[in-house]
């Protein structure tokens, strides 16, 4: 799929419909997404399927809060760490969000999700991280998948899934000495 930036919540919908299907009933899934994801169409459907959900937000998105506009960036400034139901602007879609600003660090985490905010809820975002180094070395650091020539989305899929085997099994055993 060639694209330029965001890919816009139609692809993302179409993308986690299919995923749902294969997740069996009874499951727990936490969702944790980047700020390209931080929509109130993203937040709705996790909603609607019953995920739990980590998404960070762009300062500038809108919300309703206690009859009031506010931005995600004004959270932490005006708000303090954590703010219960805040609505996405013109929406009724409501969301908790939990904000932190490490020291050291550039930016601050704005986190939408479904849970009561803290620092550790915020810190659950975190755990999307540990894939980020895979993705580096499928795209770029190695494996160059983008660069395939594979237009068969099944074909593409088992390659996926051979080279996550293939770096997860590498990474567990190690290089010998």
């Amino acid at each position: 799929m060639d694209t330029k930036g965001a890919i816009g919540f139609d692809v993302q919908k179409n993308l986690l419909d299919q995923l749902l299907e294969m997740v069996p009933p009874g499951v727990e899934i936490l969702l944790a997404a980047d700020r390209f994801y931080g929509t109130k169409s993203f937040v709705e459907w996790c909603q609607r399927a019953g995920w739990h959900y980590r998404v960070r937000l762009k300062g500038n998105l809108t919300f309703q809060y206690e009859g009031k506009n506010i931005t995600a960036k004004d959270v932490g400034k005006l708000l303090g760490p954590r703010v219960i139901e805040a609505k996405f602007n013109e929406s009724n879609i409501q969301t908790n969000l939990g904000y932190l600003h490490e020291e050291g660090h550039e930016e601050a985490w704005i986190i939408a999700m479904d849970c009561d905010p803290s620092r550790e809820t915020v810190l659950d975002y975190g755990q999307r991280w540990g894939i980020e180094c895979m993705f580096s070395d499928l795209k770029s650091r190695g494996f160059s998948v983008t660069e395939t020539h594979l237009g068969d989305v099944e074909r593409l899929e088992r390659l996926l899934l051979i080279l996550a085997i293939a770096l997860y099994r590498g990474a567990s055993v190690g290089l010998p000495e």
